[in-house]
């Protein structure tokens, strides 16, 4: 668990290697494996036989964070709150005046491992982008449980340590460098490992701020004006960002307030009163469920077609050098893949390799990737205009202009250089994938992998699966989109395939809303409010209303004599077929877009609807929050999605639903399946049939999420 070795410097060694884990984490077990080691070292100190300790890992990773199956089960707060100041104490002991400690990072810390880091009187870090060190617990509606928001304000005060304990960012060790939280960094294992040792050697005694007379936090408390008004403004912007729909941030600023004008133990409870609070809280309780159970569940493979080995893909083909084309090629490249980009000239493909370059360059800057890392991916790029430059590629990806001849075209055109095992692959967006591939010699190696923008950044694909498709097919777009460090989901070749259909719903809501007499102000600032991060109407201008009609038409076509008209879909047909309003791309739609400044609601739109009516805000939020989660029921009961997990992150991650309601389906848990019911009656009753709820809801409402 815990390897003790002392040198003849009277400098101990501790390796952290927790027996038959691939990674150590902080649980139980290792703070009781502490125990007598640290009492250990404070008897050598009083003895005169030890002048510091240097903390490493025997595994890849540093130290992992908490249990959050623990976490995600524990409801007791007497049993929460003991578990956090268990966890102090720990640190505590390891930080207490008299033995220096240095954490020599090895590989990741994040979360509580990065909180045994910083109780650590010297940080120091092996120079590789690989590694990752932070506090991203605000991720899943919590904080950190150690004491670390307390030690990071007397660290660096309350104004750096605010954004980084509230972005949730894991940082690479050069920008934890410039940012405070660690103090060095070494080239290899070796100078690491020196380096520590000429720290200690040269420090007397390990004494933190806190525990030094005279000493205060960098640039003052609470108390201070300055200060106060600084935490105002946070709490200002928080409010402006969350409406109060995740309380962890504010707990944070809480903390950093209260905790100033405290002693250092007492703010450390104080912080473990808002820990307990939290880890009971509903928002949390959701986040863990999408962000831990769900991504596992994906990432285990659980929704993979079985029986087939695990492909591995190692040179890709990309045909469309544009945006998502070039975003594509780059996520690729950042996973190892060689890639191939083709356009109608290569000159066109060139651009986009520039486009890469630059990316990868301020990526560098950041200290995210080695300049020789950087030089290693791009000549694994190569820019085309031939097809048969295609001939020993795994995978070709078609991300050219929405137009089913275009992309027909460039598949034939691929297929005829590629060999047996090879796939292709559309990114359609609204394009079904059976009609792309009746084109092709073998339709059942084709498939829709349908990435959003920016590519390489957004951390979902849909994996569409036409008619011919193959199993083996999916199995391997599966495999490809892992290899990519990207979550896929199965979705069935229905219209709008699930996000886009689901999306659709909310923006259809909106508009309804608006001819009801809700003004658009109130509909765009009450979707904010509910936690989306686009309201509908600026989501519909930047889709395009032909898009939206579109997917609507599509709709009709798909269920036929059984289709009901959304009630949207007259003012829709009106700004798009009779004023020429065709949103953003034209700049007109339901904001006008002026030649400097930010776009603005039409003032024009008024005149289209009725007179202002009363509302109740509340109603509001939930119709179009419910508009979305029975949309993801009826794609559920049709098999266009095939599993909770799914329909929870590809709501989350595919068009920003509430993460702190856990995704559609949880969203479902959340409420209360039969409020949730009783809720759908109602506003079925009042405002039609689109309200009904499915079958499968009503079959499942015991199990369901």
């Amino acid at each position: 668990m815990i390897h003790y070795k002392k040198d003849t410097e009277n400098i101990v060694t501790l390796t952290l290697d927790m027996d038959n884990r691939s990674e150590n984490v902080i649980n139980q077990k290792i703070w009781a494996a502490f125990v007598p080691v640290i009492q250990r070292l404070k008897e050598e100190k009083k003895q005169g036989k030890l002048r510091g300790v240097i903390l490493t890992s025997a595994k890849k990773t540093f130290l992992a964070g908490g249990d959050l199956e623990y976490i995600f089960q524990v409801e007791n707060a007497e049993e929460i709150f003991a578990a956090a100041e268990g966890m102090k104490k720990f640190l505590r002991d390891l930080e207490s005046p008299g033995v220096p400690v240095v954490a020599a990072i090895n590989g990741s810390a994040i979360g509580a491992g990065f909180e045994v880091a910083l109780a650590c009187h010297h940080r120091i870090a092996l120079d590789d982008p690989k590694i990752a060190v932070g506090l991203p617990e605000v991720e899943i509606g919590l904080i950190p449980a150690g004491g670390s928001i307390v030690r990071l304000m007397w660290l660096l005060g309350i104004e750096k340590a605010f954004p980084i304990l509230t972005g949730g960012k894991r940082y690479h060790p050069n920008a934890a460098l410039h940012a405070g939280i660690l103090d060095e960094l070494a080239a290899t294992p070796k100078e690491m490992m020196q380096k520590a040792k000429a720290w200690l050697l040269r420090t007397a005694e390990g004494r933190r701020p806190w525990d030094t007379a005279g000493r205060q936090i960098p640039g003052g408390t609470a108390w201070d004006s300055p200060v106060a008004k600084k935490i105002m403004e946070y709490s200002a912007g928080l409010n402006g960002k969350y409406f109060d729909n995740y309380p962890a941030p504010q707990a944070i600023l809480q903390i950093l307030s209260e905790a100033s004008k405290l002693e250092f133990d007492a703010a450390c409870r104080l912080e473990s009163r808002y820990y307990t609070e939290l880890v009971r809280s509903r928002q949390c309780k959701n986040m863990i469920n999408a962000f831990w159970f769900d991504e596992n569940y994906i990432k285990n493979g659980s929704d993979r077609p079985k029986g087939f080995g695990k492909f591995r893909p190692k040179k890709i083909g990309i045909i469309g050098a544009g945006m998502m084309g070039s975003g594509i090629a780059l996520a690729c490249l950042q996973n190892g893949l060689q890639v191939v980009l083709k356009d109608v000239s290569k000159l066109i493909a060139d651009r986009a390799s520039l486009v890469v370059w630059k990316k990868l360059s301020e990526a560098v800057s950041q200290g995210l990737v080695l300049p020789e890392e950087q030089e290693a991916m791009l000549k694994r790029l190569q820019t085309t205009e031939r097809s048969e430059d295609f001939a020993d590629c795994d995978l070709v990806l078609e991300a050219v202009i929405e137009n089913q001849m275009v992309k027909q075209k460039v598949f034939r055109e691929a297929e005829n250089h590629l060999d047996e095992y090879a796939f292709l692959a559309s990114n359609s967006i609204s394009i079904p994938i059976t009609t792309l591939s009746e084109s092709l010699a073998r339709p059942e190696q084709f498939a829709g992998l349908h990435f959003f923008h920016p590519a390489e950044e957004v951390p979902l694909v849909e994996i569409v699966r036409g008619r011919n498709t193959s199993e083996e097919t999916v199995a391997k777009c599966f495999d490809f989109v892992r290899a990519i460090q990207k979550i896929p989901i199965i979705v069935k070749d229905d219209w709008g395939f699930f996000v886009a259909r689901v999306q659709n719903t909310y923006i259809l809501e909106g508009i309804a809303l608006l001819q009801e007499g809700i003004s658009p102000a109130v509909v765009e600032n009450l979707s904010r409010q509910a936690g989306m991060p686009r309201s509908p109407l600026a989501l519909a201008d930047d889709l395009g209303l032909d898009l939206v009609l579109k997917y609507e038409q599509q709709a009709a076509a798909h269920y036929g004599p059984k289709y009901i008209q959304h009630p949207a879909v007259d003012l829709v047909k009106k700004l798009l077929l009779d004023l020429g309003r065709k949103g953003r791309a034209q700049k007109a739609g339901f904001y006008h877009y002026p030649e400097q400044g930010t776009r603005m609601l039409w003032p024009g739109l008024q005149e289209l609807l009725p007179p202002p009516e009363a509302f109740d805000a509340q109603d509001v939020m939930d119709r179009l929050l419910l508009a979305q989660v029975l949309e993801a029921v009826w794609c559920m009961q049709e098999g266009v999605i095939q599993s909770v997990a799914s329909a929870n992150l590809g709501s989350i991650y595919g068009w920003g639903f509430p993460a702190f309601k856990g995704g559609v389906m949880q969203y479902i848990q959340d409420y209360g399946v039969a409020p949730f019911l009783e809720k759908c009656r109602e506003f079925r009753e009042r405002f039609g049939p689109r309200f009904r709820s499915p079958r499968l809801l009503k079959e499942r409402a015991t199990t369901i999420g």
